[in-house]
């Protein structure tokens, strides 16, 4: 892979050094990817709350239809962000926030509100890091609510 000498020369050098880069346009001997992990939180006394009041099945079926919608507002979410309708995505988040507060999916309810003060603040590199983390942070509490799901049937 080539960085072009103008683009490298541009990067401060932390940056070039950290993706093991050489500033005047060479091939990259190594790219590292960074991945970054972080666990979600999950409201359990809200979720057994919703078991509590509703018994198991009515329970189950509120919290089925919240996690469908959660993923269809999510894959919504990024198209209108590619399409750059910025009033629609807001609106959209803010919907994905309550429903995911309702289920007890704090941290992804705190994201989207994120996602929501960078379109506020209309900072478009801050929208995309925050709806990539909306992206990671949405599919870790999808699946830690199917397993805590399953543990309480």
């Amino acid at each position: 892979m080539l960085l072009r000498q103008g683009f490298a020369n541009s990067l401060p050098s932390w940056c070039t050094q950290a993706v093991g880069a050489v500033r005047k346009g060479e091939n990259l001997e190594q790219v590292r990817m960074l991945a970054y992990e972080e666990g979600v939180r999950l409201d359990q006394d809200r979720i057994q709350e919703l078991y509590r009041q509703m018994g198991n099945e009515g329970a189950e079926d509120v919290v089925c239809r919240a996690l469908e919608e959660i993923a269809v507002r999510m894959s919504y979410a990024n198209k209108l962000h590619k399409r750059g309708e910025l009033a629609d995505l807001r609106k959209c988040l803010r919907s994905l926030a309550k429903i995911a507060e309702q289920v007890g999916m704090m941290d992804l309810a705190h994201v989207a509100r994120d996602v929501c003060t960078c379109v506020d603040q209309a900072d478009p590199v801050a929208l995309a890091a925050t709806l990539s983390r909306l992206a990671r942070t949405g599919e870790r509490s999808l699946s830690a609510i199917w397993e805590m799901q399953e543990f309480l049937m």
